[in-house]
């Protein structure tokens, strides 16, 4: 199926399915329940589920196969957002080609940051992406927003207004981003005893770039090509003792990667026309690290998950408050429930990170290969399971035939 394995295509259409229906399974529970509060099943934070997959995605195949572990990843991401943003400014508000710049782009600079910070390796390496993102940061939060040639608007952040010449726009289009007259905004709502599902379109591009781009990666992965950057990252020094010169395939793997994360600054400006420099900052950088360690570094469909499950923290848990703790807590003794309240508020609402980096420690330590590996043991205790109750069946039926013969 598209040139992939069985394996793979399985996987591919799990997560096509799992895309298609995320209205659905991120709202498992009725609007008025008390659970409501961990519905996702929202058109801002779904767009934030697959925008952030990519981002990842991409991420990965850097740091999941070649090793390099870069920590200003953050640059690329913005620099497609203001790209974007600027193709809004000027030309039209079709997302089309806003995407298409804001990869060109972000290709060009991991180009020219990527052929620098290869000459070195491992710490060095890091640590070099990092100073060229917080000068990145450092140039848009200050010195390119300039009165004189104001490229990024400092920290106001890049946005159309009124007066731009958008020279290619037409009344009859929508005045905000769209695909072909179809607004990203457009949202289709279906009421079901109680339950709620939005289906938006913004959503539904975001999430067909996701699926073309999840395939894409696979397909790097089977390559030739993703063999030599897992052979770099095995031994780097032995390939190149056999006469291999390595960095092209570490630099073209870089500015894959980056242009992936063009890609996911890109949408994040079309569902949102704004740019800003705090999406170049360190935190934005580590973020992602951090979701692909979490669904599991190296593994095709670990990165999704790491960015699920991050931005399902960041949204859900940091909007917990007191009043929510005491509904849930109502039934116990006053003093129990205020007791209980206590307890929890730290790791909720703006302690949301306190939560997030106790499960990224218990991760860490008991399943190093992330959530992909959690899944693979659930997955051995129920095939060990079945092995036993088939072997037991088995000797049953021929302690039955025994006494016959």
């Amino acid at each position: 199926m598209l040139g992939l394995n069985k394996h793979d295509a399985m996987l591919f259409v799990i997560v096509l399915i799992l895309t298609l229906l995320a209205p659905f399974l991120l709202n498992p529970f009725p609007q008025g329940s008390s659970l409501a509060q961990f519905n996702a099943g929202y058109p801002d934070l779904m767009q934030r589920f697959v925008i952030y997959g990519i981002f990842a995605i991409g991420f990965n195949i850097l740091f999941g196969l070649t090793g390099y572990l870069s920590f200003g990843h953050a640059a690329f991401l913005g620099m497609g957002s203001y790209a974007a943003v600027w193709i809004f400014k000027l030309l039209t508000y079709n997302v089309v080609p806003a995407i298409l710049l804001s990869v060109i782009v972000a290709g060009l600079f991991a180009l020219v940051i990527g052929y620098i910070s290869l000459r070195r390796s491992g710490i060095y390496f890091s640590i070099l992406t990092l100073a060229f993102a917080q000068m990145s940061f450092a140039l848009a939060y200050s010195v390119l927003s300039n009165p004189k040639f104001n490229l990024t608007n400092g920290e106001t952040g890049l946005q159309v207004y009124s007066n731009d010449p958008q020279w290619l726009h037409r009344a009859s289009l929508p005045d905000m981003p769209h695909l072909f007259g179809l607004s990203v905004r457009s949202t289709y709502t279906l009421r079901m005893n109680g339950w709620t599902f939005d289906f938006n379109s913004g959503y539904y591009i975001c999430a067909a770039i996701m699926i073309l781009m999840f395939y894409l990666s696979i397909r790097i992965f089977r390559s030739p090509f993703g063999m030599m950057l897992r052979a770099i990252k095995s031994n780097q020094q032995r390939l190149n003792y056999t006469g291999l010169n390595s960095r092209p395939y570490t630099l073209a793997a870089f500015v894959i990667s980056g242009m992936y994360a063009g890609l996911a600054g890109g949408l994040l400006a079309a569902m949102d026309p704004l740019a800003g420099a705090e999406r170049m900052q360190w935190t934005a950088s580590g973020e992602v690290v951090l979701m692909t360690i979490l669904g599991g570094a190296g593994t095709l469909i670990g990165p999704v998950l790491g960015a699920g499950f991050i931005k399902y923290f960041e949204n859900i848990f940091s909007k917990i408050n007191d009043n929510v703790l005491h509904q849930w807590f109502a039934f116990l003794p006053d003093g129990m429930e205020d007791l209980m309240v206590t307890i929890v508020h730290p790791f909720i609402g703006k302690g949301w990170n306190l939560t997030l980096g106790l499960l990224f420690m218990i991760v860490v330590i008991f399943l190093p290969g992330g959530l992909v590996e959690g899944g693979q043991r659930v997955g051995r205790v129920f095939r060990r399971r079945d092995r036993k109750a088939s072997g037991a069946e088995a000797e049953a039926a021929r302690q039955r035939r025994t006494p016959a013969e």
